[in-house]
């Protein structure tokens, strides 16, 4: 099965997961790098990138 580029960008770019409560943020590298976002149900700013599968 082919990969569609658009589908994997809109899936995965951008998106990370609190590490306390698994919580998906959609934010910049950028901006999770500086702790400038925080998780919406936790409050927490530790993240790690979604895993692709």
């Amino acid at each position: 099965m082919a990969k569609i580029l658009e589908a994997t960008n809109r899936l995965f770019k951008n998106v990370f997961v609190c590490k306390s409560c698994h919580a998906k943020i959609k934010a910049s590298s950028d901006k999770i790098l500086k702790g400038k976002v925080k998780c919406r149900k936790c409050k927490k700013n530790a993240f790690r990138p979604l895993r692709k599968k």
